[in-house]
């Protein structure tokens, strides 16, 4: 959502268009109900893009009427171009609600347009007085120095990736298969196929030998990023026991309230704050933490490698002499501390 968000600045500025305040889609698996002012300081923002473009909270009452003329970019590929393709219809329709386009290049933006969509990125969208003073609250009792950990093998993600796994716990392979639906693993050839390429995501044990193999400690204090039905993940705190989430450390109705935004918005705050950054997928919330974390001079990021994972392991690796290859394979980004997922950015960083 935030980055879409930003994305729909960058495109607003290119169309010399007004903003509406998003809100955000339902999204029935986190049971949610969160909107943008409640994840957000929406009135700090309004003040901070000031100059750049115009941010409405409200549509005016002559237009809030009328429904918005639907503009679905998101399959766009190649050399697409927003004034040409979209800027007929805002003109035509004078309100119009856009997905932005998945594989735009933004740094093929003017520079009118790559300074709204940075200004809005990294200075303009701060949370909520209330929910950042609960970030901190969360930030303050973890454990210093910290690594934290956005770890990604929930249900969804699993039966998303149509990846099979050896040894899961009976609740896992029936929590996987509940939210399997209509994708059915892929098998044979194309299964070993597929988890060669990366699509596969690390299991909380394969993170654990991994975290070995780079000789992170194991008396390593872990935040754990993560949503609410991660499994397996014994397989991480049997071997790293200093390993805390939010809901250990933070109490009282509010947080029991909170829901999914709410809840990753408190886990972005920690990461982008924390002493370290390891993250065992490349989504959206590892990219804008990695970019925030660049911006505000701290580099130690990595990505693990599910590629590297599954080729050695396919060559029958194992032990000492897998712990050793992998280690060569992430040397470079973990001797570097900067990772795989920080990409030239046109953004003005500050180191």
């Amino acid at each position: 959502m935030r980055r879409d968000f930003c994305d729909g600045i960058g495109i607003a500025r290119l169309l010399n268009a007004t903003l509406v305040m998003p809100k955000f889609e339902a999204a029935a698996y986190w049971n949610e109900s969160s909107g943008f002012a409640d994840v957000f300081d929406v009135d700090y923002f309004i003040q901070q893009m000031d100059g750049f473009i115009k941010v409405v909270k409200e549509l005016p009452p002559e237009v809030a009427l009328k429904e918005p003329f639907r503009v679905d970019c998101s399959k766009r590929k190649g050399q697409f171009d927003y004034i040409e393709s979209v800027l007929p219809s805002l003109l035509k329709y004078q309100f119009i609600s856009i997905t932005p386009a998945m594989s735009q290049r933004r740094d093929r933006y003017p520079l009118h347009a790559k300074a709204a969509l940075c200004q809005a990125c990294y200075g303009a969208l701060r949370l909520t007085r209330s929910l950042e003073q609960k970030a901190a609250e969360l930030l303050e009792a973890i454990p210093k120095p910290f690594l934290s950990l956005h770890l990604r093998f929930e249900p969804d993600m699993v039966a998303y990736s149509q990846c099979e796994y050896q040894g899961l716990s009976p609740a896992s392979k029936d929590a996987i298969e509940a939210a399997r639906g209509d994708r059915k693993p892929w098998t044979g050839e194309l299964a070993r196929i597929w988890r060669m390429r990366g699509k596969c995501p690390l299991t909380p044990n394969e993170t654990a030998f991994i975290f070995q193999a780079l000789s992170i400690p194991t008396n390593t204090n872990i935040y754990l990023a993560a949503g609410d039905g991660l499994m397996e993940i014994e397989g991480l705190k049997s071997i790293y026991t200093n390993v805390v989430t939010k809901s250990e450390l933070l109490s009282g109705e509010d947080f029991l309230n909170m829901h999914g935004n709410t809840k990753a918005a408190l886990d972005y705050y920690v990461s982008i704050n924390s002493d370290f950054y390891v993250a065992t997928f490349f989504g959206n919330m590892d990219k804008m933490v990695a970019a925030m974390r660049a911006y505000k001079g701290l580099h130690n990021t990595v990505f693990l490698s599910r590629r590297a994972y599954a080729e050695l392991t396919s060559k029958g690796l194992d032990g000492k002499e897998l712990k050793q290859a992998l280690w060569l394979a992430h040397k470079e980004d973990f001797a570097m501390g900067r990772g795989s997922a920080l990409p030239d950015c046109f953004c003005d960083f500050k180191s």
